[in-house]
């Protein structure tokens, strides 16, 4: 124990740059059987006598570590292949990850640290009685980890590390690739026991198969399986594309489609009023988690598929996340079943709902729904908008339960009641200290965060941002006239109209007044334009996870230079940004002829790899 190292890192400290010795390319991905077997045609067509490996995809954050002599001196990130960040205190917390070998060698491997999922449960029970947000993956968990700066947090995570080869394609040349793994058992490093050794594709076909099968029986999440050419001292033959090598590829399973019965419905209200009916359904396990809710959408979803109560359904989770009702299964339905009737009153206030002339969606107009209240303060402090931690979905509705905050002001007004807080049920001095250390902080959010925040009806993180870029402050933005905010990039008529709207509002204009005297910022930091011609003009996509920036960074890169921003793919997109796990996105992108371009070429062209 008195070897074990977990220092804590000081805040100030960044994570410094390291240029790989061996450049870190991520996979290209395949997506059907004929995806594999045009790879299989792609290898034999340059060396026809192979073999492969085929090992499960561990869905976590890819890593390097060096040793020297047999002692480990560092580790690192992938970052955009190139140069990755050192995280080096926070590697050798882990359990697996040996701080010297068994021989005194000099090796650099590859490997993927990632959460386990009793671990993610674990965290993630702890972040909701905290009142923390809640991870959504066991991947973002072990990529956000790895991110802190104080090692012993990392430590009590009880993150993995799995070895799935090294970075040197040269180094012991003679060993196949599961004789390498073998080797690296016996230095000591942890390898996952899954990977088998196949002939032929049509052995690969049938192994996948199995895989996508029992993909929920492993402790840790998987979302595809690799396969490599088992031969490594054909790997420099084979050669390398700009980012992916040619011996390997990774097949993603598909999104799992699951059976199970829709017992109720009820109906949610939004924080603009808008009514979602929710199906509760008898418990199934979906994608590695127990389901008992899902989406229904709207009004016109649940007609469109007449959707009934009692129906068998097919549910499916969108992106591996969030679930949703596909279909009935009509040759399941009990004879007695009836079409769905949407609600026409406020299922909270009782008030009548309005339909939106211009969609399928129904609002509850009382502006006081209690309902709406506990929403727009939860919106309020997501970390898109004021990015108040502590303030999770448990203690907002516990503060508006109390009293203590009925409204965004009420938020600022949290440290007049901070004695009383700290004797509630749950919570702890340490916690209400932080809660409002951080209310304070996010006072200096710019105007872009806080018109988000605000919650204005049809004026999402891209509108706020291109408004606050317009015109500079809050006080110039609620001046504005319908004619000069059309003028405004990206802003129709029905945002247009939503914005005059809520400025001409009393309460609004009361509670502008009211946020402005207790000292929150009014102006943007958008002042600065880098237009460049590859991003000029272009709309871009973004889809997967980066490794060296959030997507949210990514895109105000982009925008910055002149670009656009859309969360979906279409014949009008110009290029898709493909980050690890690329999916659907990836797949209609390459069918639209759309130009995809990875992380690295990204950094490139926004002039950040210097």
């Amino acid at each position: 124990p008195t070897q074990t190292v977990g220092y804590r890192v000081p805040a100030q400290t960044p994570f410094q740059k390291i240029t790989h010795a061996h450049p870190m390319r991520s996979l290209s991905n395949a997506f059907s059987e004929e995806d594999l077997i045009a790879f299989d045609q792609r290898v034999r067509a340059i060396t026809p006598s192979v073999t492969y490996v085929v090992e499960p995809k561990v869905d976590g954050l890819a890593a390097t570590v060096v040793y020297e002599q047999g002692h480990l001196r560092y580790g690192a990130t992938r970052g955009d292949g190139v140069t990755g960040e050192d995280i080096t205190h926070n590697l050798k917390t882990l359990k697996h990850v040996p701080h010297s070998l068994q021989t005194a060698v000099d090796l650099e491997v590859r490997g993927e640290v990632f959460m386990p999922k009793e671990a993610f449960l674990n965290l993630n029970a702890k972040r909701q009685e905290a009142g923390e947000e809640l991870f959504k993956n066991p991947r973002n968990a072990a990529a956000g980890t790895m991110r802190q700066l104080d090692a012993t947090v990392v430590k009590e995570r009880n993150l993995a590390w799995f070895i799935y080869g090294l970075a040197d394609n040269t180094f012991w040349p003679d060993l196949t690739h599961m004789q390498t793994l073998e080797k690296l058992k016996t230095l000591g490093f942890k390898v996952e026991d899954g990977a088998l050794a196949v002939p032929t594709m049509q052995d690969v076909l049938k192994v996948v198969q199995d895989f996508e099968q029992h993909r929920h029986q492993h402790p840790y999440e998987i979302d595809g399986v690799v396969i490599k050419v088992n031969e490594r001292h054909l790997y420099e033959t084979l050669g390398f594309t700009n980012k992916s090598p040619k011996y390997a590829i990774a097949y993603k399973f598909k999104a799992e489609e699951v059976q199970t019965r829709l017992t109720e419905v009820t109906f949610q209200v939004g924080r603009t009023g808008q009514i979602t009916p929710v199906a509760h359904l008898v418990p199934v396990s979906v994608a590695g988690t127990v389901v008992s809710k899902a989406t229904l959408h709207n009004e016109a979803y649940i007609e469109e598929r007449d959707i009934r109560l009692g129906d068998t359904v097919l549910i499916k989770k969108a992106g591996d996340i969030i679930p949703e009702v596909i279909r009935p299964l009509l040759d399941q339905r009990p004879a007695e079943s009836q079409p769905l009737r949407f609600i026409r009153h406020c299922p909270v206030c009782d008030a009548p709902l309005k339909k939106d002339p211009d969609a399928a969606a129904y609002y509850c107009v009382n502006a006081l729904c209690e309902a709406q209240q506990k929403e727009k303060i939860r919106h309020f402090v997501t970390r898109k908008a004021m990015n108040i931690e502590g303030l999770g979905e448990k203690n907002v509705a516990l503060f508006y339960d109390t009293g203590y905050v009925q409204s965004l002001v009420d938020i600022y007004k949290l440290k007049d009641h901070e004695e009383a807080l700290k004797a509630l049920p749950g919570l702890g001095e340490k916690s209400i200290d932080k809660v409002l250390e951080n209310i304070e902080k996010s006072k200096s959010q710019p105007l872009e965060r806080l018109l988000f925040g605000l919650g204005l009806r049809h004026i999402g993180e891209v509108g706020a941002k291109r408004l606050a870029a317009a015109f500079k402050t809050l006080e110039a933005l609620s001046e504005a006239s319908f004619e000069a905010l059309i003028e405004v990039e990206d802003v129709g008529e029905t945002m247009a109209a939503s914005v005059r709207q809520f400025f001409e509002d009393t309460h609004n204009q009361a509670l502008i007044a009211q946020l402005k005297t207790l000292g929150l910022r009014f102006d943007t930091d958008q002042t600065v334009t880098l237009e460049n011609s590859f991003f000029k003009g272009k709309i871009f996509v973004l889809t997967g996870s980066l490794e060296t920036m959030t997507r949210q960074e990514a895109a105000a890169e982009i925008e910055r230079r002149g670009g656009k921003v859309s969360s979906a793919v279409s014949a009008k997109t110009d290029v898709l940004v493909a980050g690890e796990a690329a999916g659907s996105k990836l797949t209609k992108a390459q069918a639209l002829n759309v130009t995809i371009i990875d992380e690295a070429t990204l950094r490139t062209q926004l002039g950040l790899n210097a």
